[in-house]
């Protein structure tokens, strides 16, 4: 399944870890809408935030939203409620 967005975070594993991948490529697991911004900053997107994050529409989430860490049901990230 391809995506318009440039950024796709896929549903949460059975961990709570989602990948995140940029133009089809994934670049790492996170486990949090902050480890979501410092993969992308790490990858040159200096000025991701959380909040970047969470509401830019360069990303597409998949099976949920940033509030979405478990695969068994929407749940608020630790610190993080959209």
């Amino acid at each position: 399944m391809s995506s318009t967005q440039p950024v796709v975070i896929c549903p949460p594993d059975e961990g709570g870890g989602r990948r995140v991948r940029i133009d089809g490529t994934t670049l790492g697991r996170a486990w949090s809408v902050k480890d979501v911004a410092a993969i992308l900053q790490e990858a040159g997107l200096r000025s991701f935030d959380e909040v970047h994050v969470a509401y830019s529409a360069l990303i597409e989430w998949r099976g949920g939203g940033p509030s979405q860490w478990t695969c068994d049901g929407p749940r608020p990230a630790p610190g993080f409620e959209v």
